[in-house]
């Protein structure tokens, strides 16, 4: 694990002298960030010496409540362990009404103990460096679908989409519509100046397939674990910007039962180390080993879907005809399958995975892709026949469409001990575990509210 310089704290603290808080930030097994709001006078002294964070910081609920049976609560005397900072991640949120820092962080290998586990970053480091290892350098992009709604709930108390520019209440998708972007210029003008000031390389926005839903992307990065990075802070950016215009940026997977879900779709492939793309081929379809990637990706799909849909509400996405799909397939520029081949140049073939909801962790979503493309890889698994046409109406084998199976099937994977690590599953499970039981015992069938505040 890198972490930052020294130097890189003097210089921002040189720049900016009119800063006089930063926010610590940890990523959790939700994807939630989790920190402090620290004074200038202390940035340096993270950077050289470190900062404790409790241990318990690990274990949270999506609700930001302690699980006891992670292990990482009073049975370790929620102790201190130390984070050091990422290399490039202290920036400024041009967002704050006071100039105000942003800095990442993550549990040290070993003085981060024991809290280190559970980690989710360390999880994806692992990944990545695994496939290094047999000399296949992944290259990643992270796209992420949301809602801009307004903090005002309707007459129901449920959450609506933002009024526009126009005064109006979007009602119909619009899908692709350029005029309802002008409707969010503000927005997005802002969102833009702040993607430029904190380095992430965010390019087309679209109107997707819902009234308020909106999506932009990031470019590819040669360093996967760079590029989802950005993919976190992205959204942490997105949310600040939104809370600056009075709005709430939504990254729920379902949070309206009749509209279009919002998705995580990961662009992944491989390249060797001079960065040549092993999946280049003038054949649409790819080359063996983009077919041996897909293959893995749909062994191992029961298995990791808790991790691609964390919550019950992920589930709610799941449905024909609606952008999200259904069963364990693939097919080349084809956007009803789970695994797409886009169109395009030969060099730049890659795989589209458009399982996740946007409420996934993107860390631990890329590593359980990339250890299934690895397991593909090594025992050269086939992917059967790419679909042809409408995925929804050929679907053989479905996806399990219910929270429990999930889970059940997560903790049941041997692959997944392997791949995620026992140590950090062992985490993972006990939290969302303590989320189902709550949620199927306090909450029902509101599950919008439940996860509303926090996706």
């Amino acid at each position: 694990m890198q972490f930052a310089n020294p130097q890189e704290a003097r210089d921002f603290l040189e720049r900016h002298p009119d800063v006089r808080s930063i926010e610590l930030m940890l990523i959790d097994a939700n994807g939630i960030p989790r920190g402090k709001l620290l004074h200038r006078d202390e940035l340096l002294a993270i950077y050289e010496h470190g900062r404790p964070l409790p241990s318990s910081i690990l274990s949270l609920t999506i609700q930001g409540e302690d699980v006891e049976e992670s292990g990482l609560v009073w049975e370790v005397a929620d102790a201190d362990c130390w984070t050091y900072p990422l290399p490039g991640s202290l920036c400024l949120q041009p967002w704050r009404a006071v100039p105000t820092g942003q800095l990442q962080v993550s549990m040290h290998p070993t003085q981060g103990l024991p809290a280190t586990p559970g980690d989710p970053r360390h999880v994806l480091a692992r990944t990545i460096d695994a496939l290094k290892a047999d000399g296949y350098h992944p290259v990643m992009a992270v796209e992420l679908e949301f809602y801009l709604l307004d903090k005002q709930r309707d007459a129901n108390g449920r959450p609506q989409p933002a009024v526009q520019m126009n005064g109006v209440r979007p009602q119909a998708p619009q899908v692709y519509g350029v005029y309802e972007l002008e409707q969010v210029q503000p927005f997005l003008d802002d969102l833009y100046a702040a993607c430029e000031a904190q380095g992430l390389p965010v390019r087309t926005a679209i109107s997707e397939y819902a009234p308020g839903q909106l999506e932009l992307t990031l470019e590819h990065r040669f360093d996967a674990l760079q590029a989802v990075d950005e993919g976190v802070r992205y959204k942490r950016l997105v949310k600040g910007v939104a809370n600056k215009h009075g709005l709430q940026a939504c990254f729920m997977a379902k949070p309206f039962g009749d509209l279009a879900g919002s998705g995580l779709h990961m662009h992944v492939s491989l390249a060797d180390a001079e960065g040549n793309n092993l999946m280049a081929s003038e054949d649409p379809h790819g080359t063996p080993l983009l077919r041996h990637a897909i293959g893995g990706m749909m062994a191992t799909l029961d298995d990791a879907l808790a991790i691609f849909c964390p919550n019950a509400n992920s589930f709610r996405r799941f449905q024909a005809n609606s952008y999200a799909p259904l069963a364990k397939s693939w097919g080349v520029n084809n956007r009803t399958v789970s695994f797409r081949v886009p169109g395009g140049p030969a060099n730049s073939r890659h795989i589209e995975h458009r399982i996740c909801g946007a409420d996934a962790n993107p860390y631990l979503a890329a590593a359980a892709i990339l250890a299934g493309i690895h397991k593909g890889i090594r025992e050269q698994i086939e992917p059967g026949p790419a679909i042809v046409g409408n995925g929804y109406e050929q679907a053989r084998e479905t996806l399990p469409t219910d929270w429990l199976t999930a889970l059940r099937n997560l903790e049941g994977s041997s692959w997944a001990g392997e791949a995620l690590g026992k140590d950090f599953l062992r985490v993972f499970l006990a939290i969302k575990w303590a989320e189902y039981r709550q949620f199927m015992g306090e909450v029902g069938e509101q599950d919008w509210r439940w996860y509303l505040s926090h996706a």
